[in-house]
């Protein structure tokens, strides 16, 4: 390539990869950021419609922002709903940086690039074709290793959300009906379920200090369940959000609510108990069945081995 070796292309190449991820990770972790930016990477502002447009800083972005928007453009969505949606997921999985979007493109692109360059400086004896195929894959390993990341840490967080959830119902039901107003009984919840169900306390420290800052409550909850992206804190969000503007009490309301959510997780375990016998006959059939075949027709076998064949052969 342009009459380079190719050790030097490979070598330039990797080098470019290696500063690319080393650029990823410095702003993703260390970001230059104002206050009212880090306010919104913690409740998920400027991610959705719900949050507004982002603000437009007025200083000049350094040069490893410059790189990492360069590495940005190479595998960022080019859809506006396929951003909006990558947005959301990583969102719902935990990782609200305000440029969340932008590094995590960055980081897909720069392992794209990396995986191959590094089995290329590895010495091999394989062929030129199969050394492309080996290749490829990495570099789509690369490319979708982040998405697949991405997708487990949100199923995962989602679970824990939901394991906790009808608890948390069940003491804010008991806080409002005890005379606590809705702040305060989200408060006390929060603090109350920090050891048990630290995931879903601070989704409801996060409503608090929105509303403590002067967010109206009906958009602090229409955060939280675009954070969350569950159905259940979802329809929890439209009960509250229309008990408050009709003027239904709210204690009874969010009972009916939990007795919904405690039938709910009923019949989620109802379902995945009935799917266990299906999981274990064919666990049975293919681990357990040959093995009881083999017993039983195994000393027959080995009998006809040693007396019926030398009897016919004879």
């Amino acid at each position: 390539m342009f009459g380079l070796p190719i050790e030097v292309v490979v070598a330039v190449l990797a080098a470019v990869a290696v500063l690319g991820m080393g650029v990823g990770v410095f702003v993703f972790v260390n970001p230059s950021r104002s206050a009212k930016d880090r306010l919104e990477d913690l409740t998920g502002g400027g991610a959705s419609e719900l949050a507004g447009p982002a603000p437009i800083s007025a200083n000049t972005p350094s040069q490893m922002s410059a790189i990492s928007q360069a590495l940005n453009k190479v595998a960022a969505p080019t859809d506006e709903e396929e951003a909006d949606a990558l947005r959301r997921t990583l969102v719902q999985a935990g990782y609200r940086q305000r440029n969340n979007v932008q590094m995590f493109s960055a980081i897909r692109a720069s392992l794209a690039v990396l995986l191959p360059t590094i089995f290329a400086l590895v010495p091999s004896e394989a062929s030129m074709l199969n050394a492309v195929l080996v290749a490829l894959l990495l570099a789509a390993a690369g490319y979708y290793l982040p998405g697949i990341l991405v997708t487990n840490a949100l199923t995962k967080r989602q679970e824990a959300l939901l394991r906790s959830f009808p608890d948390v119902m069940d003491m804010l039901v008991a806080s409002v009906e005890a005379g606590l107003g809705l702040d305060a009984a989200l408060r006390r919840v929060s603090d109350e379920m920090g050891d048990s169900a630290p995931e879903l306390s601070a989704e409801l420290k996060l409503v608090n200090n929105e509303i403590a800052a002067g967010v109206p409550r009906t958009e602090a909850l229409g955060r939280l369940g675009y954070r969350t992206g569950l159905e259940e804190i979802t329809s929890l969000v439209n009960v509250l959000v229309q008990a408050e503007r009709f003027g239904t009490p709210i204690a009874r309301s969010m009972r009916l609510h939990s007795e919904l959510v405690r039938t709910k997780r009923m019949q989620r375990a109802e379902e995945n108990a009935a799917k266990i016998s299906p999981k274990l006959t064919v666990a049975m059939i293919l681990f357990m069945l040959p093995c009881l075949i083999i017993i039983l027709i195994g000393p027959a076998i080995v009998r006809v081995v040693r007396q019926l064949l030398p009897a016919m052969g004879g």
